[in-house]
């Protein structure tokens, strides 16, 4: 290899390296270099398990990291480019499908309330994501943020359900698109797949569709991130003039009288719905990755993800009210609501230009999320939890080609079998779950700094801290066990407002954030923390042993591989970063002498 390397140059090597790979590619560390090494690291497990529970990252090193990749990505996006990101991140399967589902079997037209509640969730945790990418403007998006407030093992574990959420996302986007394109063929939704007897319900609709239509996005993602960004902004404009006919085009069809039984099954029904509906805002996260390739983070990044966010917001809650006054609740489809709606009221060709505008809106979500998630697994990637293999960024396009490739193979395995009803129940644990810890970093971010922040100080956070979220806990548990009661919010509401007041007046801010900050802190941040546990809370029990599964699976990669492979990357760098500062010292103590 060194004789090759030599003879064609290091932009040969480069691209060689691109496309090939060793075992050093996935496991280069010393304790996987001989059984006998491997043997020894693992003895030491309890050691470096609490080594990297307690230890955190810092941004300098989050931004060193940015090196391992052996290529820059390309600064070129603004805050244009962020919004249309955002928005051709979410509004796509979400509004299309699980409207008409929501509004028919659990909110009736209070719908409308449930796509409210649930931006207001995706809103406030917006605003955490916001300071973060601002702050820390890497790929690595909330594993990055985790890393450095929370450790490296609570990243981990965020960072396996951050890239479950993009893989479960995307199938399901991608079999909604089969559906659609069915739709407008003039074909049902489930033509275009096969079922085959011998496999399990819900698992046994092949999707050769959704796998092609990924394949294409995959193409796109690995070319330019810029051309990525050109191609959504295009299917975004041709998604909201979409939308903007389905809204004048409904209200000319609409009717008062069916809105007259506006909320049928009382507010569990709204909330339950918006724990359900939380699907049609994941997604916008994506546009913290992108704080690498975007020109100026500290301007463009709280327009883009706040501007998108409200926007979108408008638009569901828009679209909500005009499906409930088109049709009454019970008669809306739950498969393809909007169609089926004009149809019924006697516009049958509106139809296909429903299906057209959902075919837009479901391309742009594909596209975003595999650029959003290729990024996530590179960051991950740097720092060894995953094969650094992963982590190689193509310097002629400046994409991380390999992880793009790797994320929507996984993705296009899932949607090739997978139901998306199975898809989206587990899809909104995962994402609430991740925008609670985001949150939770943030009141750690501001309250405290190692070697700043006194004993005391830090002893009162983690009480009130701890007090927040046993008591946004006990808010959701006692709202999914008590069907009629009231006492219990009468304790948890008041220990939940009384934490925040004692952290906001007993405890002083240790850090403000350089160039753009949340307002309101610690209110903002923990009313994101007690809405997202409040929507776990009404999410099926199925989701959760899935979800447990899933996070067993984790650890067990994280005690076998994940642990010691960080582990010796963190003590390489942390040696070489020591050497390094011991030869500075060396060179100031000659007095200067040592040439330039």
């Amino acid at each position: 290899m060194e004789g090759d390397d030599k003879s064609d140059g290091a932009g040969s090597t480069t691209r060689r390296r691109l496309c090939t790979c060793t075992k050093d590619d996935f496991l280069p560390e010393e304790s996987f270099q001989s059984w006998g090494n491997y043997a020894s690291a693992l003895r030491q497990t309890p050691a470096r398990l609490l080594d990297r529970v307690t230890s955190r990252s810092s941004l300098e090193a989050e931004l060193e990291v940015k090196a391992r990749s052996g290529g820059q990505m390309k600064r070129t996006l603004t805050a244009w480019d962020l919004m249309w990101f955002g928005m051709g991140a979410v509004i796509g399967a979400g509004i299309f499908v699980l409207t008409g589902q929501e509004a028919h079997i659990h909110a009736g037209p209070a719908v409308v309330l449930s796509y409210a509640f649930s931006g207001l969730s995706a809103l406030l945790s917006g605003f955490c994501y916001t300071e973060f990418a601002v702050e820390i403007p890497v790929a690595g998006g909330s594993f990055a943020y985790l890393r450095v407030e929370l450790g490296d093992f609570v990243a981990f574990i965020a960072a396996g359900n951050i890239l479950l959420e993009y893989i479960i996302g995307g199938a399901a986007v991608a079999r909604s698109w089969t559906s659609y394109f069915a739709t407008l063929c003039n074909h049902q939704p489930e033509d275009f797949r096969f079922e085959v007897d011998g496999l399990a319900k819900d698992f046994n609709q092949l999707d050769p569709i959704a796998v092609g239509i990924i394949i294409l996005v995959c193409i796109i993602a690995v070319l330019s991130t810029k051309g990525s960004s050109r191609l959504n902004y295009i299917a975004s404009v041709v998604h909201i003039i979409v939308i903007v006919f389905i809204i004048i085009a409904g209200l000319i069809k609409a009717d008062p009288k069916n809105y007259k039984n506006f909320a049928p099954y009382g507010a569990r029904g709204i909330f339950k719905a918006s724990a359900v509906l939380f699907f049609a805002y994941v997604g916008f996260d994506a546009v913290s990755t992108m704080a690498e390739e975007t020109k100026n983070p500290a301007r463009d990044i709280p327009i883009g993800l706040v501007g998108s966010m409200v926007l979108t917001t408008t638009i569901y809650c828009v679209l909500a009210v005009v499906l409930c006054l088109m049709q009454p609740f019970n008669e809306i489809d739950i498969n393809a609501p909007f169609s089926v709606a004009f149809k019924k009221v006697g516009w049958g060709w509106a139809q296909y230009v429903v299906a057209a505008g959902a075919l837009k809106g479901m391309t742009s979500v594909l596209l975003v999320s595999a650029v959003g998630q290729a990024r996530y697994l590179t960051h991950i990637a740097r720092t060894h939890m995953m094969p650094p293999w992963f982590a190689k960024v193509d310097p002629k396009t400046g994409t991380p080609i390999i992880a793009t490739a790797a994320m929507l193979a996984a993705t296009a395995v899932i949607a090739f079998f997978t139901d998306l009803e199975v898809l989206a129940n587990l899809l909104s644990i995962s994402t609430l779950f991740i925008f609670m810890l985001v949150a939770l970093a943030l009141i750690v971010r501001r309250y405290y700094v190692s070697g700043e922040t006194t004993e005391a100080n830090r002893k009162k956070l983690v009480v009130y801290l701890s007090l927040i979220l046993a008591s946004s806990i006990g808010t959701a548990m006692y709202w999914g066990l008590s069907e009629q009661g009231w006492i219990g919010y009468c304790v948890t509401v008041p220990i939940w407002f009384l934490s925040n007041v004692l952290l906001w007046v007993t405890v002083p801010q240790a850090r403000s954030p350089k160039l753009w900050g949340v307002p309101m802190v610690p209110w903002m941040p923990s009313t994101s923390i007690a809405i997202n546990i409040f929507l776990l809370g009404s999410i099926d029990g199925k989701s959760f042993v899935r979800f447990t599964v899933w996070t067993c699976f984790l650890l067990v990669y994280y005690l076998l591989f994940g642990l010691h492979a960080s582990y010796d990357t963190a003590k390489l760098y942390e040696s070489q970063g020591k050497a390094l500062r011991n030869a500075e010292e060396g060179t100031a103590g000659d007095g200067g002498s040592a040439p330039p």
